[in-house]
């Protein structure tokens, strides 16, 4: 929770709005945390309710609408591209022919 609470104020303090957003390497050595702890965070952030926004380009608070849209087109085309992933195993399982192990 702790550390949860650290990347918040950090990204309300230092990145707020798209016009400061940071690498995530910027914000990993602010925070002495590694890029996995750092996305862990977001994502429990962004579930609870926080306007964590993101691009290609690193994270940031999100101040308006358009920049939470954004994120969330973003996430959503990730999800779609996951889609495909997963259905594409499931036709590789064929290949197995029902072999679990």
């Amino acid at each position: 929770m702790m550390r949860e609470q650290q990347v918040l104020a950090y990204l309300k303090a230092v990145c707020k709005g798209r016009k400061n957003i940071q690498k995530s390497r910027q914000i990993q050595l602010a925070l002495h945390i590694n890029g996995n702890e750092l996305r862990k965070q977001v994502h429990r952030l962004r579930q609870k309710g926080h306007p964590i926004a993101s691009s290609q380009d690193g994270y940031f608070y999100a101040v308006t609408a358009g920049e939470v849209y954004s994120t969330i087109g973003q996430l959503r085309a990730m999800e779609y591209g996951l889609k495909l992933a997963i259905e594409g195993l499931e036709q590789a399982l064929d290949s197995f022919g029902g072999d679990a192990d």
